[in-house]
């Protein structure tokens, strides 16, 4: 399965036999992955899916894991299943998610929800590809939080939707999370309080919304989204975008917005910024990163950054940043919580 967790035992059953190995979800082979990276692989349409966990954060209440998947395999895998109920932050990388006939787009700007006992298939439409964190609530605790809008009647531990858009803030605290677990700079209770501020920016009323358009207008925004993560540096005009779409940019634009509830081009610089969050550990000039996602110029993406997430593009990096002189060279192991 994309994103879930599943017990020890349950892995070594499924290691048994090949055909084993298919029927069960990619998620829950990932609760020993982290001893042995190939042991997260799945196999799918003949080709291994390179899928690899590391626990970030594990308490009585939550656990939190960061989760890859190598994407070789374009087309739609086997049928997976989430043993329980997660939800699913993309912060790199892209793939589809497939219910029945429908689908979703599975990016930094939406969380997942993955239903215990819900039947899905995973594909990539693009190489590369995908990173996310993913996280499991102690049951009480998501219906405490989760808006009854978003679940289904007397059902409050089931999502009535794939997906939904998160905004900039959310994607802050998703990098916040993962830059500070991996660095071992933050304390567990300042961790799950900054889950929990997470889970209820991303699912309440601020970003709530219901979606209202057909199924048809629903697949033509996910060309879009695949069409601008294949190159997030790229400046994209309304005409190029709708050549490469087979539609009118003035219905494209229209219809984008019925979907997404925000502008086409809002869409993308927020991709773009997620994918700043992503990386900005890694770069002395920040110059050279604001052009390689295609911004104008520094202070463009300065100004960007700074109107999105309420610092400026160095102070984040600053937050993020694991050790200064008076520490030790070694890094901390991830946080877990017995």
């Amino acid at each position: 399965m994309k994103k879930t967790i599943g017990s020890a035992d349950a892995l070594s059953e499924s290691l048994a036999t090949a055909s084993t190995i298919q029927a069960r979800s990619r998620m829950d082979l990932l609760s020993s992955a982290h001893r042995n990276p190939q042991e997260g692989a799945r196999p799918g349409a003949g080709i291994m899916s390179n899928l690899t966990s590391h626990a970030l954060l594990s308490t009585d209440s939550l656990t939190l894991r960061n989760v890859h998947c190598g994407g070789e395999c374009r087309h739609r895998s086997v049928e997976e299943c989430a043993s329980s109920t997660q939800l699913v932050f993309p912060y790199r990388g892209l793939y589809m998610r497939h219910v029945g006939n429908d689908q979703v787009v599975a990016d930094a700007n939406h969380v997942l929800f993955f239903n215990a006992g819900e039947g899905y298939q995973v594909s990539h439409p693009l190489d590369g590809g995908d990173s996310c964190l993913s996280l499991s609530l102690d049951a009480a605790m998501l219906a405490e939080l989760a808006p009854a809008a978003l679940m289904s009647p007397g059902e409050r531990s089931v999502f009535r939707r794939q997906s939904q858009r998160i905004d900039a803030r959310a994607q802050a605290l998703v990098a916040l999370l993962r830059h500070n677990l991996d660095n071992g700079t933050i304390e567990p209770l300042e961790a799950e309080a900054l889950v929990l501020t997470l889970v209820c920016r991303s699912l309440g009323p601020r970003t709530s919304r219901e979606p209202t358009s057909t199924h048809a207008r629903r697949r033509l925004a996910d060309r879009v989204k695949v069409l601008l993560a294949s190159d997030l540096s790229r400046r994209w005009t309304l005409a190029e975008i709708g050549r490469e779409i087979g539609s009118s940019p003035v219905y494209l634009t229209q219809v984008f917005r019925q979907v997404e509830g925000m502008p086409l081009y809002r869409y993308q610089l927020q991709l773009r910024l997620a994918r700043s969050l992503d990386t900005i550990g890694r770069y002395d000039d920040l110059s050279a990163l604001a052009a390689e996602l295609g911004f104008s110029s520094h202070s463009h993406f300065a100004y960007a950054f700074r109107q999105a997430f309420g610092r400026s593009p160095t102070d984040f990096r600053r937050s993020t940043q694991t050790h200064t002189a008076k520490e030790s060279d070694s890094a901390p192991p991830p946080v877990v919580v017995s």
